[in-house]
C-alpha cells in the first residue's frame, strides 16, 4: 500500500498539521514553535531542586548533552551514586530538542523523582540528517559518556546501572541504540547498560487495527508517523525499513543479545495511541524471545501523555523508579500489563 493510498482513508492534511514546509533541496522549513528551556548550572533560588548544564558531545555535528543532578546530591555528597538515565527525545525526528521545555521538564521529574542522574541527548534531526543521523549520534553520545571527565557525572552518576529512555521517535533512538550498545558492550566500559524504557515509534506499510480505529486521531493521526517517515528514513525506503518496523524479518539478532546480557525492558504506552498496537506487537516479539519485558500500558491517554501529563507522569515514574531499584538488587522482573487489551493486533 503506497503512502498516499494510506493517507487517503484520514480527514487531515499532515503538512498543515505540522506546520512545515518541504523546500526543493530536501529541507524542511519549520513554523510550529517549540517552547524551549534554559539550562539552570548554578541554583536561582533556594528552591531550585535540580540542575542542568549544557555540555558539547561534536562540535563538528553540533551535539550536545543536558546534565541533569538533583540539587540534594550536589549540596549533600554521598558515597552512594545515582542511576544514569540517558534520554532521547521525541518529535518524530524532525522537531525539538533536548532543551525543549517538555522534554527538560520531564528530565527534570526523572531526575528529582527516581532519583537519578541524567543525560538527555540533543541530536540531529531529518530530514536534513536522515537516519541512521540520530542512531549515529545517540552511540556518539554514550562513547562520550564513557570518556568524560564532567565532574557532575564522575561524582555522582553510577555508571555501572545505566538505562536509556526514550519517547515516541526517542523511543525508537533508544531501542536501535541499544541494540548497538550490546555489540559494543566491552567498548562502552565502564559504562554499562541495565535496560532500555521504550515509549516506541514503529510503523510498517501495513496497517493495524488501533491504526485503523483511530486513523483520525487529533493528537497523532497515522498520516503524520507517515509523513515523518518519509522525512526521516534513507531516501527511496519506505516503511518496511528495519528502522520504522522492527519485525522485519523476524527482528534484528542483536535482539537476542539483550536478553543474553539480562537487561531489563519496559515498553510504555496507551489504548487512545494509534501506535499502540506496534508496541504491543514489539512486547510480543520480546516475549516470544524470553526476554525480561514490563508494560506500563493505560486505558484512554493520547500519544506521549506520560510527558505532558504531570499525573499520568508521577505514576509512570514510580514504575520506572521499581525497575531502577530491581535491577541495583539484581532481582527477575516479571512480564505484567496493567491493563487488558481489549482488542486483537490485526494488519490490512
Amino acid at each position: 500500500m503506497s503512502n498516499e493510498i494510506a493517507r487517503s482513508h484520514s480527514t487531515i492534511d499532515p503538512y498543515k498539521h505540522l506546520q512545515i514546509v518541504v523546500n526543493p533541496d530536501g529541507t524542511i522549513t519549520r513554523s510550529l514553535i517549540s517552547p524551549s528551556t534554559e539550562a539552570t548550572p548554578d541554583p536561582v533560588n533556594d528552591d531550585a531542586v535540580v540542575l542542568s548544564k549544557d555540555v558539547t558531545v561534536n562540535q563538528s555535528k553540533n551535539t550536545w548533552v543536558r546534565i541533569f543532578v538533583p540539587r540534594q546530591a550536589l549540596d549533600s555528597p554521598s558515597s552512594t551514586k545515582l542511576p544514569l538515565i540517558v534520554d532521547f527525545h521525541g518529535g518524530g525526528f524532525i522537531f525539538f530538542s533536548a532543551a525543549s521545555s517538555l522534554s527538560h521538564e520531564f528530565c527534570s521529574n526523572v531526575a528529582v523523582e527516581l532519583p537519578a542522574i541524567v543525560v538527555s541527548v540533543d541530536y540531529r534531526l531529518a530530514p536534513e540528517h536522515r537516519l541512521p543521523a540520530a542512531y549515529d549520534d545517540a552511540m556518539d553520545a554514550l562513547h562520550w559518556i564513557k570518556n568524560t571527565q564532567d565532574d557532575w557525572l564522575m561524582k555522582h552518576a553510577d555508571f555501572d546501572n545505566c538505562f536509556l529512555i526514550g519517547s515516541s521517535a526517542g523511543g525508537n533512538i533508544a531501542y536501535y541504540a541499544g541494540l548497538r550498545a550490546t555489540a559494543q558492550v566491552n567498548n562502552l566500559l565502564p559504562l554499562k547498560i541495565k535496560g532500555l524504557l521504550l515509549f516506541p515509534f514503529f510503523g510498517a506499510i501495513k496497517r493495524t487495527t488501533s491504526e485503523l480505529r483511530l486513523v483520525n486521531d487529533r493528537v497523532s493521526p497515522p498520516c503524520l508517523s507517515d509523513l515523518m517517515w518519509e522525512l526521516a528514513l534513507p531516501i527511496g525506503a519506505d516503511r518496511d525499513h528495519e528502522y520504522c518496523n522492527p519485525k522485519v524479518e523476524g527482528g534484528s539478532k542483536l535482539v537476542d543479545q539483550i536478553r543474553l546480557l539480562g537487561w531489563k525492558v519496559m515498553v510504555i504506552g496507551c489504548d487512545r495511541d494509534p501506535l499502540i498496537d506496534r508496541q504491543i506487537e514489539l512486547v510480543r516479539m520480546m516475549e516470544h524471545k524470553e526476554m525480561q519485558v514490563v508494560t506500563h500500558f493505560q486505558e484512554g491517554g493520547y500519544h506521549g501523555i506520560e510527558i505532558i501529563d504531570p499525573v499520568k507522569r508521577k505514576v509512570l515514574l514510580v514504575d520506572i523508579k521499581k525497575i531502577c531499584l530491581v535491577v541495583r538488587k539484581g532481582s527477575i522482573v516479571s512480564t505484567r500489563m496493567v491493563f487488558a487489551v481489549p482488542y486483537t493486533i490485526i494488519s490490512f
